[in-house]
């Protein structure tokens, strides 16, 4: 296998794509499209997201304290888009994409009631890196559409029809599963094994 070096650059792809809520002391509300994102920790539950400061979310969300991550599908796309290449300086976004804003249970920043789930955020630090800031936050609440949800309780985040981005494009989530979670290591059924082994 023949590979080419480049030199270090944001090559970490797909990456999944969110929409961010955030509202200002003055009640103004702002969202867009954000692609570095990431799980940072389970308990707590913390989230990572890598903010530009000349973004004007990144005004409102130092100023509030918080944030909501919503997690958009395929339905979506254009709106994703969207809110990723015009500032919210120039355009109310919110109001351009029709999105309806239903009340967050214990943060500032509102939830996007066309996405089926979302995470409300508290921010716990800032850490400068270049052209991004970090924002490391707490999740606090998360908001699922019941559609979601099964009769034993579980998520099946499976059928939310979630996207992604990878060098400047956006995917659909493959719905089909390749594996599951330790299934590598997991011991044969005995029973089912004989079942299917060939006779000689």
């Amino acid at each position: 296998m023949t590979k080419t070096i480049f030199k270090g650059s944001a090559m970490l792809n797909p990456v999944p794509v969110v929409l961010i809520t955030s509202k200002n002391k003055e009640g103004k509300t702002n969202v867009f499209t954000v692609g570095w994102i990431g799980m940072a920790c389970t308990k707590p539950p913390m989230i990572t997201v890598a903010i530009r400061p000349e973004r004007l979310s990144y005004d409102y969300i130092k100023e509030s304290g918080d944030f909501v991550v919503n997690l958009p599908n395929s339905r979506l796309v254009r709106e994703v888009d969207y809110c990723g290449v015009i500032s919210g300086k120039k355009i109310d976004k919110i109001l351009e994409m029709n999105f309806t804003l239903d009340s967050s249970k214990d943060i500032i920043a509102p939830i996007i009631s066309e996405c089926l789930i979302s995470l409300e955020c508290k921010v716990k630090s800032i850490t400068p890196l270049g052209t991004h800031d970090l924002f490391l936050a707490e999740i606090v609440n998360t908001h699922v559409d019941n559609s979601l949800i099964d009769n034993n309780g579980k998520i099946h985040f499976e059928k939310a029809d979630l996207i992604t981005y990878s060098h400047g494009e956006y995917f659909s989530v493959n719905s089909n599963p390749l594996g599951k979670f330790g299934y590598s290591v997991q011991k044969k059924d005995n029973k089912s094994h004989a079942k299917h082994k060939k006779k000689p």
